[in-house]
């Protein structure tokens, strides 16, 4: 997974609803009554999805992030965890907390940014309930493709959770060495979870390749142009993965109530592996669009010259305002579709512990798409 700044987002009112995706998924079990679940970076694709799930399972969740969430059907905390001692006040509202999610996410130019201020958002949210006098009993931390040097280029694949750690300094081990000190210190269990290219709604996401492919499409067709793969060739043929968000959120619920998973690391992914030269032409039938071979266009020049159409868009479908810049990531999107290499991680850990969750990858694309257009996030695809 290449991660999401869920500090910072927050999704309208008229967004696709994470607890329906569920619930078309799979009801799950019900939590145990005494759960209450803090989510760090409730506003973010991975943090509204656990904390929705939650929520549907009965536990009593609060979301943490800078800004409200609209719609949420649990309590909203602006607590800013950059600041330590305005953590541990806010924090005292959650003294109550038995399961803490980690989504929060800060992204800086430098190594050594990245892992100094991402280091203080954990370490604020644990000193912070600790304070709280809270009765911790489980952590999910969410890392990703990065501990395999996916961000660096070709890695050994499958990657497997046992693989060594990389000489490259990574904010994701820092972190998880605080965490697991901290759970030694203090007593309560604490699991890893690397999806990777998480998928689902949110908007001011900037590694959402959702959103990228659902605008770009969208914006595509407004033009009468066919769909084109605006990446390489090579990125067009290698083997990729994708987690659904959803799929995700019931795997924390797991994590969080699963002896076998304390101190563990899982890869959680749909489960399957894909290339986009055999999606991107299904893509087009979808969208009701001719469909054109590969032609590298870089998304983050290109795309922001369409902000104008965008917004005649939103008026003449009655699309749910967005400001363009928080609608998707180019950025990311030419990352990834410039990575010319096999990403794939293996699952069978986790199935071997216990969770055995799994999604069809294309088939899980096409209903996301047609939640968005019913969402009005998107025009329709009719």
């Amino acid at each position: 997974m290449t991660h999401q700044n869920t500090q910072s987002t927050d999704a309208p009112s008229a967004a696709v609803s994470s607890e329906s995706v569920a619930s078309a998924a799979g009801a799950g079990a019900a939590v145990d009554a005494s759960t209450t679940v803090l989510v760090a970076g409730a506003g973010g694709v991975i943090g509204r999805h656990v904390a929705d799930e939650y929520a549907r399972r009965g536990a009593t969740v609060r979301g943490l992030s800078r800004r409200p969430v609209s719609g949420a059907r649990w309590e909203h905390l602006p607590v800013d965890l950059l600041a330590r001692d305005a953590a541990r006040t806010g924090l005292e509202a959650a003294r109550d907390t038995t399961h803490l999610v980690f989504a929060a996410y800060i992204e800086r130019a430098t190594t050594a940014e990245q892992i100094e201020i991402n280091s203080a958002l954990l370490t604020n949210a644990l000193d912070g309930l600790e304070a709280a006098d809270a009765p911790l009993r489980h952590v999910t931390l969410y890392q990703g493709g990065k501990a395999y040097g996916g961000h660096l280029g070709y890695f050994n694949t499958p990657a497997k959770e046992r693989d060594a750690r990389l000489i490259q300094p990574n904010f994701y081990y820092d972190q998880e060495d605080i965490l697991r000190a901290v759970a030694a210190e203090r007593g309560f269990r604490a699991t890893m979870l690397r999806p990777e290219g998480v998928v689902g709604y949110a908007v001011g996401n900037p590694m959402n390749i959702l959103m990228v492919i659902a605008v770009y499409a969208s914006i595509c067709r407004e033009l009468g142009q066919p769909l084109r793969f605006p990446g390489t060739h090579a990125a067009y043929d290698a083997l990729y993965q994708v987690t659904d968000a959803s799929l995700l959120a019931r795997a924390t619920v797991w994590a969080g109530s699963e002896p076998r998973a304390a101190g563990e690391v899982y890869n959680i992914t749909n489960g399957d592996q894909i290339r986009w030269r055999h999606l991107w032409p299904v893509f087009a039938r979808h969208f009701g669009m001719d469909y054109a071979e590969p032609q590298p266009v870089p998304l983050a020049e290109a795309m922001p010259h369409h902000e104008d159409l965008w917004q005649g868009m939103v008026t003449k479908y009655d699309l749910v305002p967005t400001p363009f810049e928080d609608l998707a990531g180019w950025a990311f999107g030419d990352f990834l579709f410039r990575s010319g290499f096999d990403n794939v991680t293996s699952t069978i850990k986790a199935r071997q512990h216990g969770f055995s969750d799994c999604l069809d990858t294309e088939d899980r694309f096409l209903e996301l798409f047609d939640q968005l257009a019913a969402g009005r996030i998107i025009p329709p695809l009719d």
